[in-house]
């Protein structure tokens, strides 16, 4: 009975029906992943539509290569070239990208259950540990921009307020602003306790001579593979 069920349904070869019917298998799953990824995520309709039609592109390919080994390669060698016209993705954009690409090659080679109860148990993962704190660190990193007058030694000079309000801070960069005359530090840090974050920045203020100081969390854009 299992085997029928998660059998092939191209054992004939590719007909029209079995063409039609793995084509709005991969319709509705590539919809399904789609609206699992927008599940609290930042998304662009453009990302969210490549998704959706990704697996019904990808089946079509694997069923028009079908065993031929030339033409494999070709198809190889096409997304290649499209990889170096792409701009970089997050972790979790490549990841979703290979689900949906691996239901379009199980669609396209007939296994539309496979496809069906794998792209279920994953979609539901990815929703699961979206909502969850699954992943996420205790203590939120922050990035702290300090202006200081020329005229101020930066190397080790907010040292002692670092570890009076830190567990960990890190200086990323430092470049020069107004013509030169004023330094501005970058910051990753970690903040012992955010009640505290107003006290920090008092103490700043008064050693970089109540210049501007900008505190924020840090991007989640910078999450890459």
């Amino acid at each position: 009975m299992l085997d029928t069920v998660f059998g092939s349904v191209m054992s004939n070869g590719v007909t029209l029906v079995s063409f039609l019917i793995c084509m709005a298998a991969s319709l509705l799953l590539g919809l399904m992943i789609a609206a699992g990824y927008m599940y609290k995520n930042k998304y662009s309709k453009s990302f969210v539509i490549t998704l959706a039609l990704l697996p019904a592109v990808v089946q079509v390919v694997i069923m028009l290569v079908n065993g031929n080994i030339g033409t494999g390669v070709a198809v190889m060698g096409a997304f290649s070239l499209v990889r170096f016209r792409s701009i970089p993705g997050s972790a979790r954009e490549i990841g979703i990208i290979f689900l949906a690409m691996a239901v379009g090659l199980a669609t396209g080679m007939g296994y539309i259950a496979i496809a069906a109860v794998f792209s279920v148990i994953i979609t539901a993962a990815l929703i699961l540990y979206t909502a969850t704190r699954f992943g996420e660190s205790k203590k939120a990193e922050k990035e702290l921009k300090i202006t200081i007058p020329e005229d101020l030694s930066y190397n080790g000079l907010f040292s002692d307020i670092f570890e009076k309000y830190t567990s960990s801070s890190k200086l990323m960069k430092v470049r020069t602003t107004n013509m030169g005359s004023l330094y501005q530090l970058t910051y990753n840090i970690v903040i012992n306790n955010e009640d505290e974050e107003k006290d920090m920045i008092d103490e700043i203020r008064c050693r970089n001579g109540n210049l501007e100081i900008v505190c924020g969390y840090v991007s989640s854009d910078r999450e890459v593979l």
